[in-house]
């Protein structure tokens, strides 16, 4: 359902990490023989960060180091304290090990304890899934906590194979995806950051339909022949994923009261730099300012959602809205927030 949040939401502070330095489309082309103008022009994205060594293959983050990293971040920005924390939600669809599970990890890290740990295993909508926990949490006596969402490619991309010779749905992964974390701290108080969750969209619609994404548990190191690690029906998702962006945007407005005219920014689903200039111009929102990342970060599956949010803290004004539509095409899921910056005469929590 789509609902008015009934219990206050708010994000105090948010965090991005990003591993190392950005991997552009020439070396990325040369990397794995693929045209540098085929990544333009079918896929539109720019840069990527990775988790591993384009040459060796060697791994050089784990996905709990880039989630820890950005959870500090959003903790540090919160101007709370780790013991004000009461739960960490942490969404992925690549954990670093089945068990542990990374949630536990990064709470470890980060000097936590004594608090419930989720794990939640998703995809692009899994920072709205988290934020949908955090909100029931919050209703039910916790005063704040941790949502981290991340994805790193290391087990599906392998720099050894010829990727010319794989199949056009499981290539365009090796040029979609990339890695990365974001984190929010999230309470029932507007301190901070000071973004009252106004709406929030979580629904599942793919009955009865293939999905338009696939990514197998068992990665390249058990590939077996014939068993694709990775699929992905981009003709599906460019024919579905905009007006379903459409309709997420227009219930949302629904759902808080708010005309077209009350917004200020749209954040718009981050497939691909080409995907999501597509879905921009089917929504039609010329005068909203977009705020997107997909372009520089690449895919990065979890983070997504929350990068777009850090950047949006940086910018969204007193008193100003934005709406975050956020469409998983694995099994086809609806996401998004309702999202508005609290006046300060309203911080008096």
């Amino acid at each position: 359902m789509t609902a008015v949040t009934e219990t206050a939401l708010y994000v105090a502070g948010t965090g991005t990490a990003l591993p190392g330095d950005p991997v552009d489309n020439t070396r990325l082309g040369k990397m794995f023989g693929i045209s540098e103008e085929w990544i333009d022009l079918f896929v539109g994205t720019r840069t990527r960060h990775f988790c591993w060594d384009l040459g060796t293959g060697t791994l050089t983050h784990s996905l709990a180091d880039l989630c820890a990293e950005a959870a500090g971040r959003a903790l540090a920005n919160s101007g709370l304290a780790p013991a004000d924390l009461d739960f960490l939600i942490l969404t992925t669809a690549t954990p670093d090990t089945l068990l542990p599970t990374t949630a536990t990890v990064v709470a470890d890290r980060l000097g936590l304890s004594h608090l419930p740990a989720f794990q939640l295993q998703a995809g692009c909508s899994g920072a709205v899934q988290a934020l949908d926990v955090a909100r029931a949490l919050l209703a039910g006596g916790h005063r704040a906590g941790l949502v981290v969402g991340g994805d790193v490619t290391d087990r599906f991309l392998d720099p050894g194979r010829e990727a010319l010779s794989l199949p056009t749905e499981e290539l365009v992964n090796y040029v979609l995806f990339g890695d990365g974390a974001g984190a929010a701290v999230v309470g029932t108080e507007p301190v901070g950051e000071a973004i009252a969750v106004r709406s929030l969209l979580h629904r599942f619609t793919g009955r009865g339909r293939s999905p338009g994404q696939i990514v197998d548990w068992q990665g390249v190191a058990r590939h077996d022949a014939g068993r694709q690690m990775l699929f992905e029906d981009y003709k599906a998702i460019e024919e579905s994923v905009p007006p379903m962006a459409s309709e997420i945007f227009w219930e949302l407005l629904a759902a808080t009261g708010w005309s077209r005219e009350d917004l200020h920014y749209v954040l718009p689903p981050q497939l691909s730099g080409r995907m999501t200039a597509r879905i921009t111009e089917h929504l039609d929102v010329p005068e909203l300012r977009e705020v997107s990342c997909v372009a520089d970060t690449g895919n990065t599956g979890n983070a997504l959602p929350l990068i777009q949010l850090d950047r949006l803290a940086g910018e969204l004004g007193e008193g100003e809205r934005a709406l975050a539509v956020i469409v998983e095409s694995s099994k086809w899921i609806k996401g998004g927030l309702a999202l508005e910056r609290v006046p300060e005469t309203d911080c008096t929590g």
